[in-house]
């Protein structure tokens, strides 16, 4: 893929419009392993925002990076699974306001549980 593709770039520049290339270059049998278990998805999930934080991104761009990341999903990939159709149905239902809480909650949720 080339450079200008990217959704992160190497000084963590974040170009969420990109996401959409991105996930159509993923292999179909990687994205069917990804999407085909709920569990599965959240491990892969929180693998892609320990590397985002490792780059320095703030909650909020990650979040920004997920609601794109969720908007294609919904547009594009069946549920696999009932998590992801109880997923689906509360994005295609919320405001854009409510999808970007929602991406808020998905980026904590595949987070490793932090201690209060």
């Amino acid at each position: 893929m080339s450079e200008f593709n990217h959704v992160v770039e190497k000084d963590g520049d974040i170009h969420p419009s990109n996401v959409e290339n991105a996930l159509s270059n993923i292999d179909a049998e990687e994205r069917e392993r990804i999407l085909r278990n709920f569990d599965e998805f959240k491990g892969y999930l929180a693998r892609r925002i320990k590397m985002a934080q490792g780059i320095g991104l703030s909650e909020e761009q990650i979040a920004v990076i997920a609601q794109e990341v969720a908007d294609y999903l919904a547009d594009h990939e069946d549920a696999r699974n009932s998590e992801e159709k109880l997923l689906k149905e509360l994005w295609k239902a919320g405001t854009e306001e409510q999808q970007h809480m929602l991406a808020h909650l998905l980026v904590r949720m595949a987070q490793p549980q932090r201690k209060h």
